[in-house]
């Protein structure tokens, strides 16, 4: 466990022990889950979904989905018996990848435990990457930071207990990955106590030119951090700050790229006025479905008139210079309808997206031309 801040030494010394010895039972009440190696394929599986051509052959299109999945991975006490719904969330996305029905990518948030990163590997998916990790730094200069007082009790602690929770699972080859924490004064309450931030994996489609780049994050909660509504505002706002320079340094905005996590911005106005400032130009899928209902297939039921605001799980997407994505499919999954029980106190939120581009245009270095063939489905 990381040494403890010199902010934190402020505190009375008695008050220090007894406080950092129930942070130290609480770390190992979790589990202390170790992120597993990152696996990144070297060649390419075949594609479900096969390439079309248009009737003048000008023109290519494929398509492939996103599930974006807070799958409510916190350990004892933060959340007891999470054990079995987490084992059941293993078991239906092996089913799903059974019958060939399992998402192309999972964007996943809050795998804390050892038994949530059990649920999430080992169920098929060939490349997975993680992070950032418990004791992983800012390797990009930061912005502003979070004001004293610092609020030790409620986990503003300048210290760690687990990581980022973030993982990215997908069918297709991660060409490229890399993470970024928001840093250790870039957060409110006892969101501290996980060490936020986002993760970046670029990933190759079949037939597909270039690449995709995916982006997943998890924003400071509201109420749940326990502090007050100014200062977890602030910690949020100087993390939207965060992800938008992460996203600036390693993106490209030439290519297509899906922004995707549990952003804790429901109900928020004001938190989403500074998101999208950041943001831009990314659309939020649910507000381009809403406004394009006949080329997006929307099977939730959305209340409102602005669906955006009612979530915490979001996906954003934007087209690249020569390919072109848009959504053409959204739905929820362990949802609590029929035949798909809810296994979290999050919804999944699947997507799915059409990638469309001239038949003139050629791969770039880097991409799927680069790769062999792996011979099998998955490699």
């Amino acid at each position: 466990m990381p040494v403890v801040g010199r902010d934190v030494l402020r505190v009375p010394r008695r008050l220090q022990l007894k406080h950092l010895a129930v942070i130290g039972l609480l770390a190992g009440s979790t589990g202390c889950a170790t992120l597993p190696p990152a696996q990144m394929q070297k060649c390419l599986p075949s594609s479900r979904e096969p390439v079309s051509v248009s009737t003048d052959g000008t023109s290519a299109s494929t398509t492939f989905d996103v599930l974006t999945f807070n799958i409510e991975g916190l350990g004892w006490p933060a959340r007891g018996k999470r054990g079995p719904a987490l084992e059941q969330i293993r078991a239906a996305l092996r089913q799903m990848d059974a019958r060939g029905d399992s998402p192309d990518v999972v964007m996943v948030q809050e795998m804390f435990s050892k038994a949530a990163v059990r649920a999430v590997t080992g169920i098929g998916y060939p490349n997975m990457v993680f992070g950032p990790s418990r004791t992983q730094r800012k390797s990009l200069p930061g912005a502003d930071r979070m004001g004293g007082p610092y609020r030790w009790k409620k986990g503003e602690l300048g210290l760690h207990m687990v990581g980022s929770g973030l993982a990215i699972l997908s069918r297709h080859p991660i060409l490229e990955t890399r993470s970024e924490p928001f840093g250790r004064r870039r957060c409110a309450g006892l969101d501290c106590l996980s060490n936020k931030g986002a993760l970046y994996a670029r990933v190759a489609i079949p037939g597909v030119p270039g690449a995709i780049n995916l982006f997943n994050t998890h924003l400071n909660s509201q109420r749940s951090s326990r502090v007050s509504p100014r200062r977890h505002a602030r910690a949020h706002r100087l993390q939207v700050d965060e992800l938008g320079a992460f996203i600036a340094a390693v993106g490209d905005q030439d290519v297509p790229t899906i922004l995707g996590g549990d952003f804790n911005m429901k109900d928020s106005a004001i938190r989403f006025e500074r998101f999208r400032n950041v943001t831009e130009p990314f659309e939020i899928v649910q507000e381009w479905c809403t406004a394009n209902p006949l080329p997006c297939d929307t099977r939730i039921s959305w209340d409102g008139d602005e669906p955006w605001m009612d979530t915490q799980d979001l996906q954003l997407f934007e087209s690249g210079s020569t390919v072109a994505m848009t959504p053409i499919r959204v739905e929820a999954v362990f949802d609590g309808s029929a035949g798909s029980p809810r296994l979290s106190d999050h919804d999944g939120f699947r997507v799915t997206y059409r990638v469309s581009w001239p038949t003139s245009v050629r791969s770039r270095t880097g991409s799927t031309e680069a790769l062999p063939n792996c011979g099998g489905r998955d490699g």
